[in-house]
């Protein structure tokens, strides 16, 4: 008679056994889901916000022509201040998209900065002189800052 009070009890806590393991297992899922859409949206945004980014370095080459050019033109004549118009105009575009100027006072950081010329000097590993600048979209580089520096 024991025998088959035990397998009575047994089929009966078999389903509730298989619920439990169901529950856990859609729980699992339910949390998998909500991490899916939680990187799906960061990568959206992501995407969003550095869309711009390869066009952008892209015209910095063209924006460095720029700059010397207005550095060698004559600075009275109207044409002169077309062109600083405009100039102001492609740093307010960078601007808006989150594109800064990498600071290059101060100490090297290899991965904002690059050294194209080394001098002696007091302190190693100080930027002495700006040879092309670089820029980063919120704190993505876009290219990096060609520098001299101390050795």
């Amino acid at each position: 008679m024991g025998k088959a009070k035990k397998k009575t009890e047994q089929a009966e806590q078999a389903p509730e056994k298989e619920q439990e393991d169901l529950l856990a297992q859609l729980q699992r899922l339910q949390a998998e889901f909500d991490n899916y859409k939680r990187r799906s949206e960061k990568d959206r945004e992501n995407a969003q916000k550095y869309a711009c980014g390869d066009v952008i370095a892209s015209l910095l080459p063209i924006i460095d022509n720029y700059e010397l050019a207005l550095s060698n033109a004559k600075q009275k004549d109207s044409f002169y201040q077309g062109m600083e118009l405009i100039y102001a105009q492609l740093k307010e575009l960078l601007s808006y998209h989150g594109v800064t100027e990498i600071n290059t006072k101060g100490i090297f950081d290899p991965a904002k900065h690059e050294s194209m010329l080394a001098e002696d000097g007091k302190e190693k590993g100080m930027i002495l002189e700006v040879l092309q600048k670089g820029y980063e979209q919120e704190g993505r580089v876009l290219r990096t800052a060609k520098v001299k520096v101390t050795r």
